[in-house]
């Protein structure tokens, strides 16, 4: 029986493939990517990271059980204390102090991403946020996946320790566990708000598209590239 999230997973195949088709992440794959594009991006999902963690703090508050609120809880504790850590780590590689990550001023594209997916997370339900929330760690479990089947990948100097962490076991266990918690909050739903939670999740798949094309063009806003 096809569940919520495989009905999710289908409305958003053409943008998914289109992210998978995208030079920045095949980059990743085959070591193309231009090390500026890579360090442009490390610097915008840095203080993506910021505003993604109060994602799991209002889904905390926001969740029917304490089980459920203690994951989300630790989730943000996880993204602030341990995953922006291991970022700081992997830019010092590339020569970005934690104080230039720090002082990175948001793109347009970063600021109409996170101010959407916080909108969502402080007006909607704990649905409705996830719905929102979803695509970026599903997304980036599938790109890593796929990108760990390319020759070289995962060995990669520069990118393999990318590809190593968003194909890994651990990153995959956070990701089905979201899709199941999707599916259970799905559960009951009419079609109206089914139709929304697919709304929330195909808008942040086309900014998750629009994310990686920013970081690719190192695009502040639209017109400082024409």
């Amino acid at each position: 029986m096809a569940t919520f999230t495989d009905r999710l997973r289908k409305s958003v195949a053409p943008i998914w493939e289109r992210v998978h088709q995208h030079p920045f992440v095949t980059g990743l794959g085959d070591g193309s990517l231009p090390v500026g594009a890579f360090k442009y991006y490390m610097k915008q999902d840095y203080i993506y990271l910021i505003d993604y963690a109060k994602m799991f703090a209002i889904a905390s508050v926001k969740a029917y059980d304490l089980e459920t609120s203690s994951r989300f809880a630790a989730l943000q504790e996880s993204t602030l204390n341990t995953e922006m850590e291991l970022h700081r780590q992997y830019a010092e590689r590339f020569g970005i102090s934690r104080a230039e990550l720090e002082a990175t001023e948001p793109s347009f594209v970063m600021l109409g991403y996170t101010s959407y997916m916080l909108r969502v997370a402080h007006q909607g339900s704990l649905a409705e946020l996830v719905s929102a929330l979803l695509p970026c760690t599903w997304s980036y479990w599938e790109i890593g996946k796929r990108l760990a089947q390319v020759e070289g990948a995962l060995d990669h100097e520069l990118y393999g320790e990318w590809v190593r962490m968003y194909s890994s076991d651990e990153f995959g266990q956070l990701a089905i566990w979201l899709i199941e918690i999707m599916n259970q909050l799905a559960e009951g739903k009419s079609e109206q708000e089914l139709a929304k939670l697919e709304e929330y999740f195909v808008n942040t798949s086309k900014m998750e598209y629009m994310f990686w094309d920013m970081s690719y063009r190192e695009e502040m806003w639209p017109w400082e590239n024409n």
